[in-house]
């Protein structure tokens, strides 16, 4: 959706309802990461660096064909894959701390 802002409020309030989007999206996100730490039998799954780099391919090519730049889609996406691999790997040790219960 493209549209032509008139003034510097405009701009701001579609940033603002974006950003509404985008933190929904990432607490959606976050849920499921949280998810994640039960099926990891150890850290090394958690960091994943394989993974980590799937996913990098894989949004650098989703910026491309949506128009976005490469570039800031990766560093974004870096920056936000490292906070949710440390909320992961508490939740991963949180889990290991709890007691298992008995069959």
């Amino acid at each position: 959706m493209e549209v032509d802002c008139q003034s510097l409020t405009q701009v701001r309030a579609h940033i603002d309802r974006l950003d509404r989007q985008l933190v929904a999206l990432l607490a959606e996100r976050g849920a499921f990461v949280a998810q994640a730490a039960r099926f990891k039998s150890d850290t090394d799954e958690v960091r994943a660096p394989q993974r980590v780099e799937q996913v990098i391919a894989k949004v650098r090519e989703l910026s491309r064909e949506l128009g976005a730049d490469p570039e800031v889609t990766e560093q974004v996406y870096r920056s936000m894959i490292a906070a949710f691999i440390r909320a992961e790997l508490a939740e991963h040790a949180a889990l290991a701390q709890r007691p298992t219960e008995p069959q």
